[in-house]
């Protein structure tokens, strides 16, 4: 896209599926961390595969998004805690790829990949936040979707990218 290009700012893209996820993995993790750090946004793509994000997204929020990194628990009682984020000034922005259609996932499933994500993962690192919902999009059943449509789903990427980068 020209308009990242030509937007002056600094960019890093991860791609899981290029590094090599063999342990052991510290110095991996801890180059993500920075990465983390630094960042102002972050925009994670991932399909989901058996009602999951990718192994090595799981991977990557369980090794990076560590507690005493990324948050931290709060004792209420001896027995009782509630998650202090540490990365709440980070914008996060997620595009999810299902092969499934939409009807089934968000009844009969609960939407449960996007619940999970949003208010387990992202609730305890990013903090709770209603756009952080809103934030993670859903495209459904991508392998079976004409071009007309996945150029629907990818101009929608384009559009925030876009509106992030007036920012």
């Amino acid at each position: 896209m020209q308009e990242i290009n030509n937007s002056n700012q600094d960019i890093e893209i991860i791609d899981l599926y290029r590094d090599s996820f063999t342990r052991p993995r510290n110095k991996l993790i801890e180059k993500y961390k920075r990465l983390i750090s630094w960042c102002e946004r972050i925009y994670i793509i991932s399909p989901v595969w058996w009602f999951r994000l990718t192994p090595r997204m799981e991977i990557f929020f369980d090794e990076v998004l560590t507690p005493g990194f990324a948050y931290k628990f709060v004792n209420i009682t001896k027995t009782y805690a509630y998650p202090k984020p540490f990365l709440k000034d980070k914008t996060v922005r997620t595009y999810i790829t299902h092969g499934a259609p939409s009807i089934p996932v968000r009844t009969l499933y609960l939407n449960s990949v996007k619940l999970r994500l949003v208010m387990g993962v992202y609730s305890f690192v990013f903090g709770w936040r209603l756009s952080l919902w809103f934030m993670t999009k859903q495209f459904w059943s991508v392998p079976f979707v004409t071009d007309s449509k996945r150029k629907k789903y990818l101009s929608r990427v384009e559009k925030d990218l876009k509106k992030d980068l007036k920012k």
